[in-house]
């Protein structure tokens, strides 16, 4: 097809062996067409063989298309002239639907802001709806693994494109082994030499989400004029969640169409039943296809596919290995569990607690960062592998404090998203905290489930520090535990905080300092968690 602006854009149509007309499922993705998202995706000629045309296309600049590519900037025209290009093509009825996860999630919110008469409905997955708070820094902690992973990845691509083979294995070479030590590790050389005007560096340079670089880029508040029926699909451990999660409200709120979430076990990619380190059963098997064949067969057949007469909001429970289904996305009331401590819990998962009761007497835990051993990533949302893994060994670093409750008397049900209010400081003007929320086996094997981080500049610092956790679903079984891990650092998911105040993208690597952080137990205002229980 021809853009606007008269630039050829590729696409490889899959064309049902029946007679027509068919709708149309449009997937627009920057990898390489051939592959259409298999990752996580049936194949176009399953989607095709239900008696639709799909258009897979190549965005801007990739694959064989004509143009050149930065990510999500020509996405708003060129979404809507593939809608309308795709809607002409020969058997169709005219009628557009889009689906695709990350990139090509985001593919389909811009193409909706411009409104195209042939989009009907959008199944968004796995993708960031506010770019800065949800794609490239968590509570001004840069998303630095992810990101910088990201960029590689494209930028060596790119330089295959053009033919040029240096920079291609150069890059190639870094995505294999992520450059973490360079002078100003967040700046890795192989980037600046081969890629100096990747969006990482533009990304990295705009912390503040408030300006103008953002407001342009991100979709979000030019998505407030629509309304489409759409189909969210979302993981407990993708790194997009929250994306996924505020698109959701959003469009419940503004939205007279039909809005349906499904979140399952999953991480960023493969969506299957075994996660990281645990095995969620055959309902966690990948239910993704089937179940937009249903929505496009309802809102582009006309068919009664009886969706709409489903509960909207569909769950997996990580802790009960099944789906729960409600109205809509589920308000608990936040519930208390308050920290207390011996001021050892860094040495002894046993002198942490977690009760409903605020300590009268307050005591101290001290929490000491070391740059030179930053307390590592290990699952979760956001690390490189995710999911839920048993970080049994890692809560007995000294650098991790642990309040963990007595073993539970009866079950307990957390539904929604977890908060936590420290009562915090620091000798450096600027640090960090991650928060881990993990079940705690008769065994001694130690799961997350959820986490949170935050990056505190000079300044910024309020009594109690509060934020939130990756929204989560678990039943947590009797005589089981519930844990929250505190550390300084999840590297290299998020670079190392200096402490100096310096920016990340400022920070050189011998300007680390080592960083003690107090945290205040009992007395007032006291540092609790905030769980949605129900």
């Amino acid at each position: 097809m021809q853009t606007r602006d008269g630039v050829r854009l590729d696409a490889d149509v899959y064309v049902p062996d029946a007679n027509g007309p068919f709708p149309v499922l449009l997937m627009r993705q920057p990898y390489g067409r051939a592959i259409a998202s298999t990752v996580v995706y049936a194949h176009p000629t399953w989607y095709a063989a239900h008696g639709y045309l799909v258009v897979i296309q190549d965005v801007r600049g990739r694959g064989t298309s004509e143009g050149n590519f930065y990510p999500f900037a020509t996405e708003v025209e060129d979404g809507y002239d593939a809608v309308q290009w795709a809607a002409a093509l020969p058997e169709s009825t005219g009628q557009v639907g889009m689906y695709g996860f990350s990139y090509q999630g985001l593919t389909q919110l811009y193409a909706a802001i411009a409104h195209p008469p042939a989009l009907r409905t959008i199944c968004p997955a796995m993708m960031g709806y506010d770019l800065c708070r949800e794609m490239a820094y968590e509570n001004g902690g840069f998303y630095w693994q992810a990101t910088m992973a990201w960029a590689i990845q494209l930028e060596a691509e790119s330089a295959r494109l053009r033919g040029d083979q240096d920079a291609y294995r150069a890059l190639l070479q870094a995505s294999r082994q992520l450059p973490l030590t360079d002078p100003i590790p967040t700046r890795p050389q192989v980037l600046q030499d081969y890629a100096p005007h990747s969006f990482y560096f533009d990304w990295l340079d705009h912390p503040d989400p408030n300006s103008d670089y953002w407001r342009h880029l991100s979709p979000k508040d030019a998505l407030k004029t629509i309304d489409l029926p759409m189909l969210h699909i979302g993981g407990w451990f993708d790194i997009y969640l929250r994306g996924n999660l505020n698109l959701y409200r959003a469009m419940v709120d503004q939205s007279h169409q039909p809005q349906h979430l499904i979140i399952g076990p999953w991480v960023h990619l493969p969506w299957s039943r075994k996660v990281g380190a645990i095995d969620y059963g055959s309902q966690a098997a990948n239910p993704v296809d089937r179940l937009q064949i249903r929505w496009f067969d309802q809102f582009l057949k006309g068919q009664n596919t009886g969706l709409l007469q489903e509960q909207p909001v569909r769950l997996f429970d990580l802790g009960q290995h099944q789906w729960r289904s409600f109205p809509t996305w589920p308000s608990r009331d936040l519930k208390s569990f308050f920290l207390n401590s011996t001021g050892l819990a860094s040495l002894s998962g046993t002198e942490g607690t977690l009760s409903h009761s605020l300590p009268d007497a307050p005591v101290t835990d001290t929490l000491v960062h070391d740059p030179w051993r930053p307390a590592p990533a290990f699952g979760g949302h956001a690390a490189i592998p995710s999911g839920p893994l048993d970080r049994s060994s890692l809560d007995n670093r000294s650098d991790i404090l642990t309040y963990t409750t007595p073993p539970l008397t009866q079950a307990l049900s957390l539904v929604g998203e977890p908060w936590l209010e420290l009562d915090c400081s620091a000798d450096q003007p600027s640090f960090d905290l991650c928060a881990v929320l993990s079940e705690v086996h008769p065994s001694g094997a130690v799961y997350n489930f959820t986490q949170g981080y935050i990056r505190l500049e000079p300044g910024q610092t309020t009594h109690p520090v509060r934020f939130s956790l990756q929204p989560t679903c678990i039943r947590i079984a009797q005589n089981h535990q519930l844990r929250l891990s505190l550390s300084a650092a999840c590297f290299p998911t998020h670079p190392v905080n200096s402490g100096s105040g310096a920016t990340a993208g400022e920070t050189r690597l011998m300007d680390a300092r080592i960083i003690s952080v107090t945290i205040r137990c009992g007395g007032k205002p006291g540092s609790r968690l905030l769980l949605p229980i129900g």
